[in-house]
């Protein structure tokens, strides 16, 4: 089967493939990997580099013919001093190849196929090409620094000139690897992070880039190098490593032919992201009628129009991710519920939001809170009115950083931190972290919360992660990047829980949000100031029960939407091997 056709027999498999790449948290990005089109240029070029994309023409000259005068002319450049001496290797193992090569074909050590250009320390002004510099999908240096020799950092130090392939020996999975090509003035000087390799005659650069680029040699690399966080490899391991060598006008070949299937490539990741980005914002435009439906028949009439293409919409976690946010909107915004005639009157709440804050409020803060309560009582409206949080939470407050001496791996209270928040849910199973009980009575007795509390991180990006204690312990604590919100008994907590979670309840108060040092901050006042529709407590417990239904069915969705998504991937990668 040709390249060409194993592309149009499986684009859908291409084109439908993805991956998706999350954060959680509010704001948080998500992005998605077009993991088929991926897959299929790695399986190009792997095709390539096995003499499977061309075919082989018995009348070009052999690899062997061909690396056997190009070790003649590297003797030479040698014993004429201008290039050193190869490296010492041991003899290819014919027995443990990678993969066979076609007839004509030669297998070599990158060593032999070209050779470095020297160092020198910059004396005047010169082109320097750093890491950075390197524009890695498309291989060529795009945006080099000229510097003057005073300002040379001690890395610029290795040469190079057209035609010459450098590559990035650290983070080696980024493919910072480019093909030098054309003149670059002023003298261009490359920094010692790259390995550099300048090809002699009949080893064509295009063709060892793409090879660099392969899963094969990724796959040698990734053998070799050392490092965890930032990973590397030497020059010695860079030029030990095998490379299958076609005859010169076969390499020629097999770049032109990448090049076409790789612009094919492009025009289906280009239709793959367009086709994404229309149905986002269909469904997003969709969705929004939801939330700007005048009343209920007009919402109903909205929903049937939406359920009516429901598979074909929420296909992606985006549009689950959409889907859920429009709930959580619709339920803050009054428009999932109604209150009945046996509910209590909100009225009724506010009276007793009041008896309680006179037990517990300061004076100072029960005058504001009064004050407050008076007004919202005249706005009441269906049995539902907008309330300051300062209003009816007993305890909203922050925590504090303890010693490092006072945090411990066991201990006797949980000491809570943001990254214990995912998805909106409490995970202390992930990096737990206790304090004693004599820290959490003594220096941590602001920041003391219990079963039920809800918690809301005021430190970002991202802002607005929110979770409900639970009983897993019987007390907790916490830092100052979160904060504790205590409702009084006429507000239901899993309620609560649900208003902060949505983005309507935060972006009041997120244009005066101001950060340092990068981070955006919510203030103590910012949060007693949140301004949180109260409904009746028996509505807010209905409505939680259809929150938690419909938030249940999106999480279906997802799980399904996964199993899917693995599926699709194990069948890509199936194709692919069975191609190669």
């Amino acid at each position: 089967m040709t390249v060409e056709s194993l592309i149009t027999q499986y684009i859908d498999t291409w084109t439908s493939t993805v991956k998706t790449k999350s954060t959680s948290g509010r704001g948080s990005r998500k992005k998605l990997e077009l993991y088929g089109v991926k897959k299929l240029r790695e399986l190009i070029l792997e095709l390539a580099i096995r003499g499977k994309l061309v075919p082989q023409d018995l009348n070009d000259e052999p690899a062997s013919v061909l690396l056997e005068r190009i070790a003649a002319e590297k003797a030479q450049l040698v014993k004429e001093k201008k290039i050193k001496a190869s490296r010492k290797y041991a003899p290819i193992d014919n027995d443990s190849l990678p993969f066979e090569t076609p007839l004509g074909w030669k297998w070599a050590r990158i060593e032999d196929l070209g050779h470095d250009l020297g160092q020198k320390t910059p004396d005047q002004a010169f082109t320097y090409i750093d890491v950075g510099a390197i524009n890695k999908e498309l291989g060529f240096v795009e945006d080099p620094s000229v510097l003057d020799d005073s300002n040379a950092p001690s890395r610029a130090r290795k040469l190079v000139k057209n035609g010459t392939v450098i590559y990035s020996t650290i983070r080696p999975y980024l493919l910072n690897i480019a093909v030098i090509d054309k003149v670059i003035e002023p003298e261009p000087i490359a920094s010692t992070a790259f390995a550099i390799i300048h090809p002699l005659n009949g080893i064509y650069s295009s063709y060892l880039y793409r090879y660099l680029r392969s899963p094969s040699f990724i796959k040698y690399v990734e053998s070799v190098q050392t490092g965890i966080a930032y990973p590397a490899i030497n020059d010695k391991q860079f030029f030990f490593g095998l490379i299958p060598v076609p005859p010169t006008k076969e390499q020629h070949r097999i770049v032109a032919k990448v090049d076409e299937l790789m612009t094919l490539c492009d025009q289906l990741e280009q239709q793959t992201e367009a086709s994404i980005k229309a149905h986002q914002l269909l469904v997003s435009t969709l969705l929004n009628t939801l939330t700007n439906s005048a009343d209920a028949d007009e919402l109903m009439e909205n929903w049937a129009r939406i359920s009516e293409h429901f598979d074909t919409l929420f296909t992606t976690e985006g549009s689950i991710d959409q889907l859920k946010k429009t709930i959580l909107q619709l339920a803050v915004m009054g428009k999932l519920s109604k209150p009945l005639d046996s509910d209590t009157p909100v009225s009724n709440h506010l009276d007793s939001i009041l008896e309680q804050q006179k037990l517990t409020a300061s004076a100072k803060e029960f005058k504001l809170i009064e004050s407050e309560l008076v007004s919202a009582k005249a706005e009441v409206d269906g049995n539902r009115v907008m309330l300051k949080a300062r209003c009816f939470c007993d305890f909203i407050t922050k925590g504090t950083t303890p010693s490092k001496t006072e945090l411990l791996e066991i201990g006797d209270v949980p000491f809570l931190k943001v990254y214990n928040i995912v998805d909106n849910q409490l995970d202390f199973d992930y990096r737990p972290i206790f304090i004693s009980q004599g820290v959490h009575e003594g220096k941590l007795r602001r920041s003391m919360a219990s079963p039920g509390d809800v918690i809301m991180n005021i430190v970002g990006p991202p802002l607005g992660k929110v979770t409900v204690l639970t009983d897993q312990y019987a007390q907790w604590n916490m830092n100052q990047a979160l904060a504790v919100f205590k409702p009084v008994d006429v507000v239901f907590n899993r309620y609560l829980y649900y208003v902060l979670s949505c983005d309507l309840t935060l972006n009041s108060v997120l244009k005066e949000v101001k950060g340092t040092a990068g981070q955006d901050n919510l203030s103590l006042e910012q949060c007693r100031d949140l301004l949180i529709p109260v409904i009746g407590i028996e509505e807010q417990k209905r409505l939680v029960e259809l929150v938690d239904i419909l938030l249940g069915q999106c999480k279906f969705l997802k799980a399904r939407l996964k199993d899917s998504q693995t599926t699709q991937l194990y069948l890509t990668d199936a194709i692919v091997e069975q191609a190669i």
